[in-house]
């Protein structure tokens, strides 16, 4: 998966790294690792042991609560707003999620040994690691709160809004397969939910491909939960 990057691709398109003091990020900088992040790509399965931290740029991370029948839905997505991996300084080397590559992309990775070591300081690096841990709860919290309480159409729009916000790009690369995997639901609601906001000049579908046209009319749309999510990460992150 380590991979040679484009020269447009840098650690500073995550605003995490791109938010640490001059003088830690001088001490990471040698050791960050580009990496390709393609379509499907398991960055880490349930109940595995974590040997790195990855910090997206271009691409973005899908956090799967994995049940023991097989089925899946999405808790978080990481993208160039954060982090992959909290477990390691979170106090455990492990988590009950799986992390999977849900826009194909890249980014960059840190051994656990040397994200250890910063965090470990007790300096900025740790306090920056805290709040984006907090915001990252957050979205999770909403995100259980959203998918028992709020209709099809709502979910479908917070959830295209989050990805739209982690995109340099209005078009999405996106099954309904993998939409209905995300949300934990059946395709056939996704199809119908995808039909009515094209019928509504919100989106334009094509097999595997979403383009936005209207955001303004999806954020009517989304349920308050996207709202939420975003002024939390805003607040706590507003250094970042």
């Amino acid at each position: 998966m380590v991979a040679s990057m484009p020269e447009q691709s840098t650690p500073q398109q995550n605003h995490l790294l791109a938010s640490i003091p001059v003088e830690i990020f001088a001490r990471l900088a040698p050791h960050l690792e580009p990496v390709d992040m393609p379509l499907g790509e398991v960055v880490y399965e349930s109940g595995g042991k974590l040997h790195h931290v990855y910090f997206p740029t271009t691409a973005i991370v899908s956090l799967h609560y994995v049940m023991e029948n097989g089925a899946s839905a999405e808790i978080a997505g990481v993208g160039n707003e954060g982090v992959v991996g909290i477990s390691l300084f979170m106090g455990g080397d492990t988590t009950p999620s799986r992390a999977t590559v849900q826009t194909a992309g890249c980014g960059f990775r840190l051994k656990e040994r040397l994200m250890m070591e910063e965090f470990n300081r007790a300096g900025p690096m740790m306090r920056l690691m805290l709040r984006y841990t907090q915001a990252l709860i957050t979205q999770m919290s909403q995100t259980a709160v959203c998918n028992r309480h709020h209709s099809m159409e709502q979910q479908m729009c917070r959830w295209l809004l989050l990805t739209l916000d982690r995109l340099p790009t209005q078009d999405l690369i996106m099954t309904q397969e993998l939409i209905a995997s995300m949300l934990g639901v059946r395709r056939e609601g996704i199809t119908e939910t995808a039909g009515e906001l094209q019928r509504a000049g919100l989106i334009r579908y094509r097999r595997g491909h979403i383009t936005v046209l209207d955001r303004a009319g999806l954020e009517t749309r989304a349920c308050e939960c996207y709202n939420v999510v975003k002024k939390e990460f805003r607040r706590l992150l507003k250094d970042a």
